[in-house]
């Protein structure tokens, strides 16, 4: 985008969304919120600031593949379910410990580490659906053909009927026999 305004501001709306999405993603396990609305806060985020800076900006922010991202989360995801297991308890339940730090109790689940896997699940996952809506087409990422024009193939085949030549070796063809 153009707007002077607009990639001035959107840094400061960036990182206003993505520290409100951890906020959402650390309370969610207590009250309304968690890792599937955290997650599409952070996507939301993401997406302005390719709208300012473009699709590159972002991948380079990301420093990993989104897909990898959300790989990343659906491993954390089942892995705090696969803890309950080895625990003796039934899929998926809520464990706890809390180790001290510096004389100060720290509360930990699997219950937010399952909350941080959706996080990143969704995270990588639409980040990787919003950056391929907003590529440019270039080179790697060509544009599709409009409807109402012809592609290639349909030209060769069209000339093949007609018996001109072939395009590639310019030899004139011969009509087939059959009907199609």
């Amino acid at each position: 985008m153009k707007s002077l305004i607009f990639r001035t501001i959107a840094p400061i709306i960036v990182s206003v969304m993505i520290l409100f999405s951890i906020f959402v993603l650390l309370r969610g396990h207590n009250e309304p919120g968690g890792g599937f609305i955290g997650g599409l806060i952070a996507v939301s985020g993401l997406a302005i600031y390719g709208i300012a800076f473009g699709t590159g900006a972002v991948r380079r922010a990301l420093r990993f593949h989104p897909m990898a991202i959300a790989g990343a989360g659906l491993l954390i995801a089942m892995l705090s379910g696969l803890v309950s297991i080895f625990a003796g308890v039934p899929f998926m339940t809520g464990l706890w410990i809390t180790p001290s730090l510096f004389g100060t109790d720290i509360p930990l689940s699997t219950v937010i580490s399952f909350d941080l896997g959706v996080y990143l699940v969704v995270l990588g996952a639409i980040t990787s659906i919003v950056l391929a809506l907003e590529q440019e087409p270039g080179p790697e990422f060509p544009a599709p053909a409009l409807r109402g024009t012809t592609s290639r193939r349909a030209e060769t085949a069209a000339s093949a009927r007609e018996g001109a030549p072939d395009p590639v070796t310019k030899k004139k063809r011969r009509k087939s026999g059959g009907k199609r």
